[in-house]
Parts: structure tokens; C-alpha cells; sequence
């Protein structure tokens, strides 16, 4: 006879899996992360339609002989809207919801890229690529990434944003190469349509997998101890974005952050993001080459972007900003001089150099309205923002207007440089709210 010995388990043992024992199982992930990977996708192919301008410049000069002023004024009634209508994306959010919100944005994108095809006039151009395009992406902005982590997470909101406000950057280095390719070996029409096309199949994924809150789905968000309630469509959140902003124009900070960021945005957006490639074509080098670089500055964006955060947390944002800009305008200065047919380590180290302090300015920049203005700073940033957006879009037209009288790139370089060296100035006169008192309300 065979006696069977009981084994005493061991607290904490793990007891192995038996024919009658079921098999302990790995918590599906959270239904939140599925959300973020849809909106990485979107705002990923949304960085498409930012990054076809400056590759239409020369082609659209060649095949229609319009200035490449009137060209600019395209790409800067885009980036003006793209700014202005920021500010109001949330709340339209919060109004109409998340989903529907971003399907017709998506839409209206598809809608402004495609019909570009069949443009024949310049006023056609700044209807389909500056107005429609303008008020789609810009309903896509930093709102779309920032509401989404406020519904879903509560924990992990950093990881979150910083992965989203990537995805602008991973798009551009998706996007720029394959459209250079296309629009050099195929013409820009293609190009136009696989932006618009690009669009219409973000739709879908928008539409079935993206939810407006987690109560929608009977979930708590990601690390929250309870249940949260959806609320209620929020009125008057168009109203109270105008009223503090009312509020805000009263204080010198205000003017200070604009007008630095708005300096900002002239030299990245409007400046290299739309005129670089054409300035560099305008020296042998090849668009795919060009485009190319561009792309380079997309990945080191990220790196520059986290560095600055975690500069932000250990030292004053005022002198970041100043050092942030002053190097800018410094190395603006150089650029004519390293602009050649072919692409030399002096080149590479700019266009490295230039992609870390891409964006490095927003950290400084939000911690400052954060420290300035409260709770009211998210609202003070959207127009902070929008600002950054209309120095773009002067200096995409102006930069255009330059070319065409000038016959080269060369004094707007030049005056950028001029205009970080003053923004790096601008940063340091900022005050900061002495210890102990209030934020002030806006």
C-alpha cells in the first residue's frame, strides 16, 4: 500500500497550479491606457499636417508663381488658429465631448488637406490649408493630450503628458521623410492626399475606442481610490477662458511669458519648421535630405523636453528661459554659414543642438504661470500658447516676404537671432511672487 504524505505549505509559498486549482491571472490592463494609445495615434498623425507646409513652399512657387509671401500667409493663418482656437478646446470638450469633438476636427482636416488638389487660385489656399486646417489641428492642441490624463489618470499623469507631448515629435519623424519622398519623386499632390487620407482612418479608432470619461465604461480612473462621477456638460467655460485672460492682460508677468513665447514660436514653428527646408533647398540640398533633419530634430525634442522638466524642478525657471534662449539665438546666428548642398558634422551638431531646446521652454514656462497664476494657470498658459502660435505665424508670412525680396534667407536668420537674444532678457526681468503670498487671481 502506497501511503500519501501531506506536504505543510509554507505561508507565503506559492502552491503550485493542480488539475483542480485554477491559475492566478494578470490583471487586463486598465481600459485608460488603451485611451492613450488612441490619442498618441491621433495627435501622431496629427504632427502630419504641421509638417507638409514647409515642404509645399517651393513646389507650390514653381507650378502656380505665387510669392512665397502669399505661401506663408497660408501657413500663418494656420498656425494663428492653430493657436487662438487652443485656448477653446477644452471647452468644447467639456461641452460636447471628447470623442466628437476630435471626429470633426479629424473630419475638417481631411476635408482642408484633400480639397487642396484641386486649388487653382491663392485665396483657395488660405481657405483649405489656413482656415480649415488651422481650426482642426487646433482643436487637437495640448487641450485634447491634458484633458485626457486629467479624466483617465490619477496616477501617472507626468508619464502620461510627457509620452503624449511626445507623440507630436515621433509624428514628425514618422511623417516628414516619407512626405519629402513623395512630394520629390511624386509632387505635392500625393502628399496632400496621404495627410488628408491619414486623417479620415484616425477617425474610426477615435470614434469606437476613445470614451469622454471612465464613468462612461463604469471605471475609476487609473490609480484613483474611488469612483468618479461623469459631470455634467459644463457651461460657460468659453466665458471664464475670456475672463481670465481679461484678468491676466492687467498683470506685467503676462506680457512678459507672451511675448517670450511668442518669440518662441517664431523661431521654431514659423522659422525653421516651415522655412528650412526651403532655405536649405535654396543651397543644393536635397528636400528628402532636408526633411530628413527636420525629422532628427523630432527625436532629440524628446530628450530636451524631459531634461528641461527635470531642470525646471531644481532650478529658477527665469534664468532657464534666459539660457534656453540666448543659446537659441546663438546658434540662429550660425546657421547661414553651415547651409551647403551636402549635410557636414557641423550641420548635425546644429540640428541636435537646435532639437534639444526645441520645446525646453515649456517647462520653465508653465511653472512660471503656475507660480504667477494658480489654479487659473492652465487658462493662462492656453493663451500664453496661443501667443506662441501668432509670433509663428508672423514669421512664417514675414519669413516668405523676405525671401521673395532679398533672394535669400539670410537676414531672417539674422533677426531671430536678434529676437531670442531679447527674449533671454525678457525672461530674466519676469517677477516672481514673493514667498508666502498668493498667486494672483486671473
Amino acid at each position: 500500500m502506497t501511503q500519501t504524505t501531506a506536504t505543510a505549505s509554507t505561508p507565503g509559498t506559492p502552491r503550485p497550479a493542480g488539475p483542480g486549482r485554477p491559475r492566478r491571472r494578470r490583471p487586463a490592463p486598465h481600459r485608460a491606457w488603451f485611451v492613450a494609445a488612441v490619442t498618441f495615434v491621433t495627435i501622431v498623425g496629427a504632427a502630419a499636417f504641421r509638417s507638409l507646409p514647409g515642404l509645399l513652399i517651393d513646389p507650390l512657387h514653381q507650378e502656380f508663381h505665387w510669392s512665397r509671401g502669399t505661401i506663408g500667409a497660408a501657413v500663418s493663418i494656420n498656425l494663428a488658429l492653430y493657436g487662438l482656437t487652443a485656448p477653446f478646446a477644452a471647452a468644447l470638450m467639456d461641452r460636447f465631448g471628447i470623442r466628437r469633438v476630435v471626429a470633426v476636427a479629424l473630419a475638417v482636416i481631411a476635408l482642408g488637406s484633400g480639397t487642396t488638389v484641386w486649388m487653382t487660385a491663392a485665396w483657395q489656399l488660405l481657405i483649405c490649408w489656413g482656415l480649415l486646417v488651422g481650426l482642426g489641428t487646433g482643436s487637437m492642441a495640448l487641450a485634447f493630450a491634458a484633458t485626457v490624463t486629467n479624466r483617465w489618470f490619477a496616477e501617472r499623469r507626468g508619464l502620461v503628458t510627457g509620452i503624449l507631448t511626445a507623440a507630436s515629435a515621433s509624428g514628425q519623424l514618422v511623417f516628414l521623410p516619407v512626405l519629402s519622398w513623395m512630394v520629390e519623386d511624386h509632387g505635392w499632390r500625393p502628399a496632400a492626399v496621404t495627410v488628408s487620407l491619414a486623417a479620415l482612418a484616425v477617425i474610426p479608432f477615435v470614434w469606437l475606442l476613445l470614451r469622454d470619461h471612465p464613468a462612461d465604461v463604469g471605471l475609476k480612473p487609473y490609480g484613483a481610490a474611488e469612483f468618479v462621477p461623469k459631470p455634467q456638460p459644463a457651461r460657460g467655460a468659453g466665458r471664464r477662458t475670456v475672463t481670465v485672460l481679461l484678468s491676466a492682460v492687467r498683470t506685467g508677468p503676462f506680457w512678459l511669458l507672451a511675448g517670450t513665447f511668442a518669440i518662441c514660436g517664431a523661431s521654431t514653428n514659423g522659422l525653421i519648421q516651415t522655412h528650412f527646408v526651403p532655405a536649405a533647398h535654396d543651397h543644393g540640398m536635397p528636400i528628402t535630405a532636408a526633411a530628413s533633419l527636420l525629422a532628427v530634430v523630432g527625436v532629440f525634442d524628446v530628450l530636451g523636453t524631459i531634461a528641461s522638466g527635470w531642470f525646471t524642478d531644481r532650478f529658477e525657471p527665469r534664468r532657464l528661459l534666459a539660457v534656453y534662449y540666448a543659446l537659441r539665438g546663438v546658434s540662429l546666428l550660425f546657421l547661414p554659414m553651415l547651409l551647403a548642398p551636402a549635410v557636414h558634422p557641423s550641420m548635425i551638431f546644429f540640428i541636435v543642438f537646435y532639437g534639444l531646446d526645441w520645446v525646453a521652454t515649456v517647462p520653465p514656462t508653465l511653472a512660471l504661470c503656475r507660480e504667477r497664476y494658480g489654479e487659473d494657470s492652465a487658462i493662462v498658459f492656453g493663451w500664453v500658447l496661443a501667443s506662441h502660435q501668432v509670433g509663428a505665424a508672423l514669421v512664417a508670412v514675414l519669413g516668405g516676404v523676405a525671401r521673395d525680396t532679398f533672394g535669400s534667407y539670410d537676414v531672417v536668420w539674422y533677426a531671430s537671432g536678434a529676437l531670442c537674444a531679447a527674449a533671454a532678457l525678457m525672461a530674466l526681468v519676469i517677477r516672481r511672487r514673493p514667498a508666502g503670498r498668493a498667486p494672483v487671481p486671473a
